[in-house]
């Protein structure tokens, strides 16, 4: 199956910056795409998309509430997404999880790295 490494969750003060890490590996072939999601305290049942960059072009896709403060970038050689997170606010305290987009099957989750913005 597939085996993820997550990294770079911590606490921080309003508008500090954090680099979430995160390595797949195993069965992975024919990766299409790599990214993040988000599941803030009190939405068990809601995960909310933040970034993902396809494996082959390098292009990007963000939501709304993180343009212009988050950048994702990938390295395709060692399987690992990153995510740069600046201008941290209290609305982003979320638990962060990546995910792996392969051609033919279903996305592969990581277990999860918990990011919390507070003063």
């Amino acid at each position: 199956q597939v085996q993820f490494v997550e990294s770079g969750g911590g606490s921080v003060q309003p508008g500090g910056s954090l680099r979430l890490s995160c390595a797949a590996s195993g069965s992975i072939f024919n990766i299409y795409v790599m990214g993040w999601y988000r599941q803030a305290p009190g939405k068990e049942f809601e995960r909310e998309f933040v970034a993902r960059i396809s494996w082959s072009g390098g292009s990007t896709n963000y939501a709304d509430s993180v343009k212009g403060r988050f950048t994702i970038s990938r390295d395709n050689a060692k399987n690992t997404v990153l995510l740069q997170m600046n201008s941290l606010k209290p609305a982003d305290t979320a638990v962060y999880y990546c995910y792996v987009g392969i051609l033919g099957r279903q996305n592969y989750w990581g277990q999860g790295t918990q990011v919390t913005v507070s003063s």
